[in-house]
C-alpha cells in the first residue's frame, strides 16, 4: 500500500514540478509529453523500493532513518533518470528534476507519517491482537519493545507470564509482591478472561509446564509462537524447513562482506578526508579550550579493534561525566567534538566511519561469546547503536543488539544512511534544551511494559504455593 501511494504521488509531484518550472500545463499535453518518463521512473522506484526497503516500518518508523533512506533512494532515482535522459533523450529539465526530487521526498515522508499515524489510531483497535509474552528476561522485554515500535504488526503486548524456576527475573519493573502462583488451567482461564489472542514463548528452554500451557492454548484457539533463543541467530538468516513433519530451523550465514570490503575502505578514506578538512577548525578550537588540562588538549586511549587487537584511539582530552567542567567543555562532549580526532584512526585503518564503537580491553575481557561477535569487523566512529541514543555508559549487551543488526545488513547505503542519522542526532543535541528527555530506544523502558499483568507458570512437578 505504501508503494502504491508512492506511485500515485509520483505523477502528481512531476505535474506540480512542471507547474513551478514552466507554469500551468494542459493536462492532455502534459501526459503526452511525460507519460514515458513517468513509466520509467515508476519502474525504477519499484526496484529501488524493494532493494533498499524504503517502506519505513523496517526501520521501526524511526523518522531520521526513514528520511535518510528516502534521500538515498530518491537521489539514486534522480541519477538514474539523468543517465536515462541522456540515452533516451527525454529532454527533461535538470531544474525540473530537482523540483521533482524535492516534492517526491516530501510526499513520501508524509505518506509514511500518515500510515504510521493511522496504525497508531483507534480506527484499527478492532484488528489488534492481544499478546502475552511468556518470560521476563531481556529477550521478552525486547519483544515487547519491538511490538511497541512496529504498529503495522497489529499486536499489543498486554502482559507477561513468568516461569518461577527458569532462572529469570520474575519482576523486571519492581518488587515481586502481588504475584500469584496459579495452575496451567488457571492461566488458561486468565488468558480467556483477558481476551488474549496469542502467546509468545521467550524462554531459554521449555519445561513440561510451558509445553502443557502451549498445548492448552492451541486447544482454546489461542495462537502460540516461539522465539528461538540462541543469540547466535543474530548473525544468521534463519529458515524454517519442514522435514517429514519435523520443523528444522536452518541457519544460513549472513552476507556481511561489505563490512570488510575494499569498497568500505574506499568510502572511509574519501569521506574521512572530507570530514577531516571540514572539522579541523572545530578540533583546533577544542584543543585550545582543553590546552591547560594535564597532558594537553589531546589524549590516546587503548581500545580493542577488529578481532580484539588493541590500538590507540585519539580523542580530545576531556573526561566523560567529570564534575565541574566548563560550559565549553560540556558542549564539546555533548556534540561529540571530542571524538572528531578519531578521523585520524579512520585514515590509518584502525577504525571505520561506521561500525561498532570500540571499547576498552577491560570491558572486552568480560564479553560473552555472543558479544564478541561485534569484534568481527572494524570499530566505527558511529553506528546503529549511537544513532538510537546509546552511548559509552550504556551496557555492551544493549549496544551489541544494534551492532549485530548492522553487521547483518551492512551495505554502502546503510553506511551513508547512518552517517546522515548521526548528523541529525548531533543537530538535535545542539538545539535540544537542557534537561529535555532523551528519545526512547528499543532497550529503554517502553510504555507497553507498564501495561502488564503478571503470573507464574509453575513446574509441573511442584505444588501450588505463594511466590511471596
Amino acid at each position: 500500500m505504501i508503494l502504491a501511494a508512492d506511485l500515485i504521488w509520483m505523477p502528481v509531484a512531476l505535474y506540480l514540478s512542471y507547474t513551478v518550472r514552466h507554469g500551468v500545463a494542459h493536462t492532455h499535453t502534459f501526459w503526452l509529453t511525460y507519460l514515458q518518463f513517468i513509466l520509467v521512473a515508476s519502474a525504477l522506484w519499484v526496484g529501488l523500493f524493494s532493494a533498499m526497503k524504503l517502506d519505513g516500518f523496517r526501520m521501526g518508523w524511526y523518522m531520521p532513518a526513514v528520511a535518510s533512506q528516502l534521500i538515498l533512494g530518491i537521489g539514486t532515482l534522480i541519477l538514474l533518470l539523468l543517465a536515462i535522459d541522456d540515452l533516451a533523450r527525454f529532454y527533461v529539465s535538470r531544474l525540473l528534476l530537482g523540483y521533482f526530487g524535492a516534492l517526491l521526498f516530501a510526499g513520501c515522508v508524509c505518506i509514511r507519517r500518515g500510515v504510521h499515524a493511522f496504525l497508531r489510531s483507534r480506527y484499527l483497535e478492532w484488528a489488534v491482537r492481544r499478546v502475552i509474552v511468556v518470560g521476563s528476561g531481556p529477550v521478552a522485554r525486547e519483544i515487547a519493545a519491538k511490538f511497541g515500535r512496529h504498529p503495522e504488526l497489529l499486536c499489543q503486548v498486554v502482559g507477561f507470564l513468568c516461569s518461577e524456576d527458569a532462572g529469570l527475573d520474575l519482576h523486571p519493573q519492581g518488587p515481586s509482591e502481588g504475584y500469584l502462583n496459579i495452575s496451567t488451567l488457571g492461566i488458561i482461564d486468565l488468558l480467556r478472561n483477558r481476551g488474549v489472542d496469542e502467546v509468545i514463548v521467550a524462554l531459554p528452554s521449555m519445561d513440561s509446564g510451558v509445553m502443557n500451557l502451549a498445548a492448552r492454548c492451541r486447544i482454546q484457539g489461542i495462537r502460540v509462537s516461539v522465539v528461538p533463543h540462541p543469540y547466535e541467530l543474530y548473525l544468521s538468516k534463519p529458515e524454517l524447513v519442514d522435514v517429514g513433519g519435523l520443523p528444522v530451523l536452518q541457519l544460513h550465514q549472513a552476507n556481511a562482506a561489505f563490512a570488510d570490503s575494499i569498497w568500505k575502505r574506499g568510502l572511509d578514506v574519501v569521506f574521512g578526508l572530507i570530514l577531516a578538512v571540514l572539522t579541523l577548525p572545530l578540533v583546533l578550537a577544542g584543543i585550545l579550550v582543553l590546552r591547560k588540562r594535564p597532558g594537553g588538549g589531546m589524549s590516546f586511549e587503548r581500545r580493542c579493534g577488529r578481532l580484539g587487537e588493541t590500538f590507540s584511539m585519539l580523542r580530545l582530552n576531556s573526561e566523560r561525566d567529570r564534575a565541574g567542567i566548563s560550559r565549553w567543555e560540556s558542549m564539546l562532549q555533548r556534540l561529540s567534538i571530542t571524538e572528531l580526532p578519531q578521523l585520524w584512526n579512520v585514515l590509518r585503518g584502525d577504525m571505520s566511519l561506521v561500525g561498532p564503537r570500540p571499547e576498552s580491553p577491560e570491558r572486552v575481557k568480560h564479553y560473552s561469546d555472543w558479544q564478541r561477535q561485534r569484534l568481527n569487523v572494524k570499530p566505527g566512529m558511529t553506528g546503529m547503536a549511537q544513532v538510537h541514543g546509546l552511548r559509552e555508559q550504556n551496557s555492551s549487551e544493549e549496544k551489541t543488539r544494534y551492532d549485530l543488526q548492522y553487521m547483518l545488513n551492512s551495505s554502502p547505503f546503510l553506511d551513508l544512511s547512518l552517517m546522515m542519522q548521526t548528523a541529525w542526532t548531533l543537530i538535535m543535541r545542539f538545539i535540544r534544551l537542557p534537561g529535555a528527555p532523551r528519545q526512547q530506544t528499543d532497550n529503554q523502558t517502553d510504555p507497553v511494559l507498564n501495561r502488564v499483568f503478571e503470573g507464574t507458570i509453575p513446574n509441573a512437578h511442584r505444588a501450588q504455593s505463594s511466590t511471596n
